[in-house]
């Protein structure tokens, strides 16, 4: 039997360096393991939560059920054809760790979501995305383990309900299936996404003449390295909100108050506005309260700089959310799930 910590530190399992407790903290490599865990009658009526990488979580309270930290592991070829590559990794692997891999193999397609914090099981959860590209569209299909039954399942693109930072586990399925792995249909002729400026001013400045997913990973590193905190240095879950998507109507009248304001397509006929412009606008950036700020390089970023509660950080996040909405009337939604 998997042993079960009481009273257990969470502080080195979330990057926001939160100290909470867990009344019950336990870890499994297998969806075997999960179930024998879960037919355990001394915590069966325990309230129970599922933790990956801890990069998408603030912690402002302790929790009193039990913690299951998924371990579970592994990175293999399972197949290709003409112009693919399918490979499943465990939903327990570092997803920094498993880009690198993909791209020391030449498995294209994931160099953009390069230095993404978090492990490959929140992936498709939060359709994770950066530069262009987002999970879905390297997506083949998932492992995920029914709580009720116990039994595990295979999830298609479509069955896995993909929208922006949203899925069918994040919402309708929450809490009722555990993902164990992700399979990715990856490309042997690499489709180079360059479109954002950012990537290919750094590829300019490396001096690369000829594309490869290397260069395009080396740059995205480079990228986020210069603009976003290490979360090993200074506590933070990356993004904190995400970028509002508002309909055509909405958009014409913040325009032509604020005509200067990013703005970008989104599927529906709907616009996408930049969160981080918005929230640095409102004189957010850089600004710190007590022991937590928005990022004085990345107004998207919330940081702890030491010795900040869960509930410091949340009520930081309802001031930006506040004066946002005071100032451009657009509601920004925390990205992090809140505990």
């Amino acid at each position: 039997m998997n042993r079960i910590e009481r009273n257990a530190s969470l502080k080195g399992l979330n990057t926001f360096g939160i100290e909470a407790k867990a009344a019950f903290l336990t870890t499994f490599r297998s969806a075997d393991e999960l179930r024998e865990i879960l037919l355990n009658p001394e915590i069966k009526d325990l309230p129970k939560m599922i933790l990956g990488g801890g990069s998408n979580l603030l912690f402002t309270r302790d929790y009193p059920g039990l913690i299951l930290r998924n371990a579970i592991m592994g990175i293999d070829l399972i197949g290709e054809d003409e112009t693919h590559f399918y490979v499943k990794a465990g939903a327990g692997e570092n997803w920094h760790n498993f880009v690198l891999n993909c791209i020391k193999n030449g498995w294209a397609g994931l160099e953009n979501l390069s230095l993404i914090p978090g492990n490959v099981g929140a992936g498709p959860m939060q359709n994770i995305g950066a530069y262009g590209v987002e999970i879905k569209d390297r997506f083949h299909s998932l492992e995920a383990f029914n709580v009720r039954t116990g039994e595990v399942e295979n999830f298609n693109g479509e069955e896995c309900e993909f929208g922006y930072r949203e899925s069918v586990f994040k919402r309708k399925l929450k809490d009722k299936y555990v993902i164990v792995s992700v399979t990715f249909q990856l490309l042997k002729n690499p489709d180079f996404q360059i479109k954002y400026g950012a990537i290919t001013t750094e590829l300019e400045e490396m001096g690369v003449k000829e594309l490869s997913i290397e260069a395009i990973g080396r740059a995205v590193i480079n990228i986020r390295n210069s603009k976003l905190p290490n979360p090993k240095e200074l506590g933070n879950a990356g993004s904190f909100f995400k970028n509002p998507v508002i309909s055509v109507a909405q958009w014409e009248k913040i325009s032509a108050l604020h005509p200067e304001i990013p703005h970008y397509p989104a599927p529906g006929n709907e616009i996408k506005l930049a969160a981080g412009w918005l929230i640095e606008q409102a004189g957010w950036k850089g600004k710190r309260i007590g022991n937590c700020g928005m990022h004085v390089r990345q107004a998207l970023v919330l940081v702890n700089y030491g010795g900040a509660t869960g509930r410091e950080i949340y009520d930081h996040s309802t001031r930006v959310q506040q004066s946002v909405a005071e100032q451009f009337g657009v509601e920004l939604e925390r990205e992090v799930n809140v505990l």
